[in-house]
């Protein structure tokens, strides 16, 4: 299968992505699947809501234009590396996947099929039916990546290298069982915003999607805020505001209810505004419904702090000049040449021919 035949599939895919986000075009037969689909994904993790659905469907239309895809791959010689390879040249990369956030995997599963290599997919039980969903669509596209796709449920077996995703407990395990392969293992990370005090009300308002997008699961959430010394808390307070009904969803509201009750035993100081908790607190990872923050007095100072913090830190929501950083309400909408902990897949599994 040649680079164009696989870019085109990408683009159709993206193409049907956008119709399922405007229920434009669809057939009633796809529109049946299409539901029937979305709701077996949220009844196997309630997580999954709908609205978060599809917005990871519409984020991932976006991306897969045409432009995208080949700007994307305009930094590797795909084409003379793997194109033209014989069948048995094709390496086959198991891919472990998390299941935090709705087809959280499925950068990895585009890198494999993009450099014509051949994907042995280890789903997570938290999200194992919307990428099956698309699998399908993609081959009925272009039934070639038949041969290219492959999902299992039972111990992986026969693959030349490894991308797997997790926390940092499972890493060590992965390090244990595949460390003799070619692999990418990732670990835990956070994502944060630096906040100076001059934003405006527009930039809080984006920086809320950043929090509450997914209910907070995703290494892309914002899970902790750094602000200078002195100050006001109330803009920021009022940029969260449009997300007041995450509080109505029980699973958010549990965890809410569960956080303050624990932190107001143990008499930490809180910030609340009755469907989100703000704690002053050095480390990254906060729970749900919680965010962490920590006060400045020099942001030169904090840049090299940050800096040093970089192995946990996924991504920087600002407009301090900090390098890589994103603009507010962007954090969730990376470009396809933004990779996760900053680990160039694609010149990775290049590297493997």
């Amino acid at each position: 299968m040649q680079l164009k035949q696989r870019i085109n599939a990408f683009v159709h895919l993206g193409e049907f992505l956008r119709k399922i986000d405007t229920s434009a075009s669809l057939s009633s037969q796809e529109e049946i699947n299409v539901e029937n689909v979305f709701r077996k994904a949220e009844a196997e993790n309630g997580w999954f809501t709908q609205e978060n659905i599809k917005f990871s469907l519409k984020s991932w239309a976006d991306a897969l234009s045409e432009e995208n895809l080949q700007q994307w791959i305009s930094n590797y010689k795909i084409e003379n590396t793997t194109a033209n390879a014989q069948a048995e040249e094709r390496k086959t990369i198991a891919v472990i996947m998390a299941g935090n956030i709705p087809l959280v995997g499925f950068h990895d599963f585009i890198s494999v099929l993009i450099t014509g290599n051949k994907v042995l997919a280890k789903l997570s039980s938290n999200d194992k039916t919307l990428l099956p969903f698309l699998a399908e669509y993609l081959i009925s596209i272009e039934p070639e990546f038949k041969n290219y796709i492959e999902f299992t449920e039972g111990k992986l077996k026969d693959f030349d290298a490894v991308i797997a995703t997790g926390s940092n407990n499972t890493a060590r395990y992965f390090d244990y069982y595949f460390g003799k392969y070619p692999n990418i293992i990732r670990k835990n990370r956070n994502s944060i915003a630096v906040l100076t005090g001059d934003e405006t009300e527009e930039d809080l308002k984006n920086l809320a999607d950043d929090v509450f997008r997914y209910f907070g699961l995703g290494c892309r959430n914002i899970s902790k805020i750094y602000v200078p010394e002195g100050y006001d808390f109330e803009p920021f307070f009022k940029g969260m505001f449009n997300w007041k009904e995450i509080i109505h969803n029980h699973k958010y509201i549990n965890n809410y209810d569960y956080n303050k009750a624990v932190y107001l035993m143990d008499s930490f100081p809180l910030l609340d505004n009755e469907f989100m908790l703000l704690k002053e607190d050095a480390g990254f990872s906060s729970p749900i419904s919680v965010v962490f923050y920590e006060k400045y007095s020099s942001l030169e100072t904090l840049k090299k702090e940050l800096n040093s913090q970089s192995e946990n830190i996924q991504c920087v929501v600002s407009k301090t000049g900090i390098p890589n950083e994103f603009s507010f309400g962007k954090a969730q909408n990376p470009k396809l040449w933004d990779y996760a902990d900053g680990v160039d897949t694609v010149d990775f599994l290049l590297k493997l021919h």
